[in-house]
């Protein structure tokens, strides 16, 4: 008869430290919108492409969503095309193509913007760009560390039509010459960093007449979805309890007559 009753408990004290731990996530993601609010906020700066990014509150560096001024030149001939990307409930790609920054520092991929998918597929739209020095504005953004694909292994960077934008293996296979940028490190007094890949991607925000459309949202940390699995967890913790205490109402008010066994009743 306590068998029941202690697995309610249980229950209930799991249910609620799980709704507890999604409302220290919240608190946390809470603490991290604040930081990405703060990078859109700032005036717009000229990096180069080995710039390092910030990995801390108090650590110098770009940060994600911060607004970029871009100054170089084009390259065409490396655009590659991210597919499966929708806008308006529309299948399409985004157009990502490097600039080579004029600093010297390297190449920075740029995402363009989007463009719907032709009525067939086998035909790539036109994603030309004007040529000579351009410059332009953006705003940082990290591509997807693990995201989610359908490709087939080795499908992922073949090709100018791509499933997922991995910078390594693009730079790689791309006829740049270049590799990505190394992780921020100190370098000895007049020493010049090679030109690299960099690290991050710019979403350009400048206005220009190409066709492609950029409807780029803020960066989000994603603190609802937290609080609505807390609410869950709660939720559960609650019908829990409820039945654990019925159950041990019953168990303890119960009448006599209730506690003999049903299998002997009448004898």
């Amino acid at each position: 008869m306590l068998l029941p009753l202690l697995a309610g408990v249980l229950v209930v004290a799991l249910t609620t430290s799980l709704g507890n731990w999604q409302l220290r996530r919240a608190q946390e993601k809470s603490e991290l919108q604040a930081l990405l609010d703060d990078a859109a906020a700032r005036p717009a700066v000229r990096a180069t492409a080995s710039a390092p990014l910030a990995t801390d509150t108090d650590e110098a560096g770009l940060r994600l969503g911060q607004p970029l001024l871009l100054e170089g030149e084009w390259l065409p001939a490396e655009t590659i095309l991210l597919d499966n990307r929708t806008h308006a409930g529309q299948a399409g790609y985004h157009v990502l193509t490097p600039l080579k920054l004029t600093d010297g520092s390297g190449v920075v991929v740029v995402n363009r913007g989007w463009i719907a998918v032709g009525p067939d597929r086998r035909a790539v739209p036109d994603v030309s760009v004007a040529r000579g020095p351009v410059q332009l504005q953006g705003r940082l953004h990290r591509p997807e560390a693990s995201p989610f694909t359908l490709a087939r292994a080795g499908q992922a960077t073949g090709g100018k039509v791509v499933q997922v934008l991995d910078l390594a293996q693009w730079a790689g296979a791309s006829g740049l010459g270049l590799a990505l940028c190394p992780t921020a490190r100190p370098r000895a007094r007049g020493e010049a960093a090679a030109p690299c890949v960099a690290l991050w991607i710019a979403l350009q925000t400048s206005v220009v007449n190409d066709g492609l459309v950029r409807d780029w949202p803020l960066p989000s940390a994603g603190i609802d979805r937290h609080r609505g699995y807390a609410f869950q967890w709660y939720a559960l913790a609650a019908l829990a309890a409820l039945l654990t205490a019925g159950f041990a109402w019953r168990l303890i008010f119960r009448r006599p007559h209730e506690q003999r066994n049903p299998r002997f009743a009448g004898h």
